[in-house]
């Protein structure tokens, strides 16, 4: 780079700075809010257990297609697709703060309401095992309980069919310090769990819900 070319960089760098994610693993989601006897509920489904992360309940949501106008669309047109609920019917109100995930998923989250009949909703068996609602006032009397976890990096494994060692990231080739040479990092995460008649929610779930909670309270 030469003295004369830092206009040239200087013009190049984004107003507001994104964030590297190629490599995660993106979705959208939308906490629905249905009323139901004068009371808003948070539309919830226990996956499929054919598709990933199955049993696990979650929000409805899924991947971006390239045919969806936004990330909203995305989310309304999932919803549509694993719940049965019209888009015509669902009006998205804005966005909580996106999540990242150290197993590496980021996670756009929409908030909306849905303006139907609870009987209205009807599960996608190849995507959803069951949806339900569950009153938002639970999960503002309802703390979750916290857990930690702790997330290390490997620069390589034992592979199972065969027993060798893969490398993945040759740490003592490359004249790095010994530290890097086995696992490194122990990050500690912290796992919000609730608890409720419809099984467990947690992971990145009940860390929107968490988020979602203290937005309400705020």
């Amino acid at each position: 780079m030469k003295i004369d070319e830092l206009d040239k960089l200087q013009r190049s760098l984004p107003e507001s700075p994104g964030i590297q994610c190629e490599e995660y693993y993106t979705s959208v989601v939308l906490l629905l809010l249905v009323p139901v006897d004068r009371e808003y509920h948070i539309l919830f489904e226990k996956r499929a257990f054919s598709i990933r992360q199955g049993g696990e309940i979650s929000f409805p949501g899924g991947m971006h297609d390239k045919t969806d106008e936004s990330l909203e669309a995305t989310a309304v047109r999932e919803t549509t697709e694993e719940v049965g609920i019209p888009a015509d019917k669902i009006r998205v109100i804005g966005r909580l703060d996106s999540v990242f995930a150290p197993m590496g998923a980021m996670v756009n989250v929409f908030v909306g309401t849905a303006e139907c009949d609870p009987s209205e909703i009807r599960s996608n068996p190849e995507e959803v095992e069951k949806a339900f609602l569950l009153p938002v006032s639970y999960f503002e009397k309802t703390k979750p309980d916290t857990y930690t976890v702790v997330t290390e990096v490997h620069p390589g494994y034992t592979d199972r069919s065969t027993g060798k060692e893969v490398v993945l990231f040759p740490a003592k080739e490359l004249g790095l310090p010994e530290r890097y040479w086995g696992k490194w990092g122990g990050f500690k995460h912290k796992v919000f769990v609730y608890k409720t008649q419809e099984g467990t929610i947690w992971g990145l779930t009940a860390r929107i819900l968490v988020d979602f909670v203290k937005r309400l309270s705020a």
